[in-house]
């Protein structure tokens, strides 16, 4: 494909994921990163910059039609690689584990491997700096809970532990690196890290001193509305917010029941079980960034190594948590092994199938659900992935995926309206609605009676 895009094209055609990449290479003064109306962030700038098609633009974008996919980057990146999986990507192994040296397990949302893996690179003196998303000491002045640092100590670095359901942006970080000689490790989700690496094909200087890519299994992106929501459902002001634990952990329950807390900044605590939220089933799509419609990696397939959680037996009943982890980079896979000998790490290793199996509602998702979407849900650039439209599925579940989508999209809008006339009633009620008709159908193929007993649930919670 020839043809070039601009910003204000991806943003236009609802395919802007919000990483700040185009605003990072930029690096002009009157281009940012700002929230929009919906809580999700996309890049402003002068016109001259935000509505001209360039080239530069083209293939970076993670989203752009014409930019590489992930399997030509995997190729280019992971030449030796011995292992291919249509779902996983290009691999040298994939384990199931969890940190044993110090608190890096009880500290994580899961196994504590991502924190673990990029202080090892600061201690063995691979990367001077890591590049990550850490919580905002005032989020209400700063307007925003969670942002990208750099951090270049183990303390920093752990700063960042545990998941982030929230949008955050490269662009500060893209720059300083551009900038500021050194060597970095970056961690985040697979459009982020695919950003990256389209970038450091066309910057000899980022591909220097970006030496290391540490990627996140990914589910979708939410917006900044959905901590809103916490608030709400929790009667808590929302001005009071001082930080938010999306996943808090208690190793007495299984590591799959989610349970919110937020900490008020007089230090009281309150936390809810997500699925006593209206809006807490991940698979409905509540606050989903419609970019995340459009996507078919799930585990990260251009990252040096990837985490995600250990969604099977026995490892999803251990409330203390457990990763699975892709490993792609050879220097990356002797250190685990060399780490799992001297028992810093504990590691199991499984199979392809396996680890597929740890993530299979997304990877239904960003497969039949993706080729089904891209016969109707796709409005200005029409996206091209490594799916072909026209997936043939039964009824029930294109029913589902229509129902998904729907409820994402109308997610921000409810929430819009319902916060402009300061009635969470609004929001709470129609959010309660789609959720009990999403489980019905989703998990009770339909039954009225269950759809009716969800919804008298989701409203005694809200209460």
């Amino acid at each position: 494909m020839n043809q070039l895009f601009s910003p204000s094209d991806i943003v236009r055609s609802k395919l802007c994921i919000g990483c700040g990449s185009c605003v990072g290479m930029h690096g002009g003064t009157n281009t940012e990163m700002l929230f929009t109306k919906f809580g999700e962030l996309h890049p402003e700038g002068d016109p001259e910059w935000y509505q001209k098609p360039t080239q530069i633009f083209t293939q970076t974008c993670p989203f752009s039609p014409s930019a590489k996919k992930e399997d030509e980057l995997a190729a280019n990146l992971f030449p030796g690689t011995t292992k291919k999986d249509n779902s996983i990507g290009l691999f040298e192994a994939a384990y199931a584990g969890y940190v044993v040296e110090n608190d890096f397990r009880s500290q994580g949302s899961s196994g504590g491997m991502v924190s673990w893996v990029a202080t090892t690179l600061l201690r063995q003196g691979l990367v001077d700096g890591v590049a990550h998303v850490v919580s905002t000491t005032d989020p209400q002045t700063e307007g925003r809970f969670f942002k990208y640092q750099l951090s270049y100590s183990e303390a920093a670095v752990k700063q960042g532990a545990k998941s982030r359901y929230y949008p955050v942006e490269m662009s500060e970080i893209i720059s300083h690196i551009r900038e500021v000689p050194g060597r970095y490790a970056i961690i985040g989700i697979p459009c982020f890290i695919k950003a990256i690496q389209l970038l450091r094909e066309q910057d000899p200087v980022l591909k220097e001193r970006i030496c290391f890519t540490l990627g996140l299994f990914c589910g979708h992106m939410k917006s900044a509305r959905f901590v809103e929501s916490f608030a709400w459902q929790m009667k808590v002001p929302f001005e009071k917010i001082r930080a938010v634990d999306f996943r808090y952990k208690d190793p007495d329950r299984p590591a799959n029941w989610y349970n919110a807390m937020l900490t008020l900044q007089d230090g009281k605590t309150i936390k809810k079980d997500w699925w006593h939220l209206a809006d807490g089933d991940w698979g409905a799509g509540f606050f989903m960034n419609n970019a995340c419609n459009f996507c078919d990696d799930v585990m990260a397939e251009t990252a040096d190594i990837s985490f995600g959680d250990a969604w099977i037996e026995p490892y999803a009943s251990d409330g203390k948590g457990t990763n699975v982890i892709v490993v792609r980079s050879p220097e990356l896979h002797t250190i685990l092994q060399d780490a799992a000998i001297s028992g810093k790490l504990h590691l199991d290793c499984i199979t392809a199938a396996s680890l597929v199996q740890t993530q299979a509602a997304g990877l239904r998702q960003r497969r039949e659900g993706l080729a089904y979407r891209l016969e109707w849900a796709t409005s200005g650039i029409r996206p091209i992935k490594r799916v072909a439209p026209g997936y043939i599925i039964k009824k029930e579940r294109k029913i589902i995926y229509r129902l998904r989508y729907y409820i994402s999209k109308w997610s921000h809008r409810v929430f819009w309206f319902a916060k402009r006339l300061r009635q969470p009633k609004i929001y709470l009620g129609w959010a309660s609605m789609a959720a009990a008709i999403y489980h019905g159908l989703a998990y009770h193929k339909g039954k009225t009676g269950e759809i009716v007993k969800r919804f008298s649930q989701l409203l005694s919670s809200s209460k």
